[in-house]
């Protein structure tokens, strides 16, 4: 009997993303999750969500050996993006109590607090499947 798909070869399969390549991947999807948010003109949950999955999603593609740059990724990744917020359209970071008027560090702060428990989440995850990749390793 004949498949209709061949088999991946194991070695194939094997291939993980270099660190360089999974932050440059993670640093493109949190763009496309920011454009696709802004459409409205602000922040939601769908920022958050694309935040948590692409940190939880980086220390997955990455070998063994290169898991450190993905630990430290999520806080970089929300700063660098919400920065980019402030700068390319500031009137997105909506915080209550915030001075309309605010600059754009103040902004970037204030997104920074408002997005806190996100980036919890985000750093606990990616920590948590770091533990478990290193755990699993086979060739420790």
């Amino acid at each position: 009997m004949t498949q209709a798909v061949p088999r991946t070869p194991a070695r194939t399969a094997r291939h993980d993303l270099s660190a360089r390549q999974a932050i440059v991947a993670a640093c493109l999807a949190m763009t496309a999750i920011v454009l696709l948010d802004l459409a409205d003109g602000r922040l939601d949950l769908l920022y958050s969500v694309g935040f948590v999955l692409i940190v939880v999603t980086a220390p997955m593609a990455v070998g063994v050996r290169s898991l450190f740059p993905t630990g430290v990724l999520p806080p970089a990744l929300l700063i660098g993006s919400l920065l980019l917020i402030c700068l390319v359209e500031p009137s997105a970071i909506r915080v209550s109590g915030m001075d309309p008027d605010a600059g754009t560090f103040a902004r970037l702060i204030a997104a920074t607090i408002d997005h806190g428990m996100t980036l919890a989440i985000g750093q606990c995850l990616a920590l948590l499947v770091i533990v478990l990749r290193i755990l699993g390793d086979t060739k420790r």
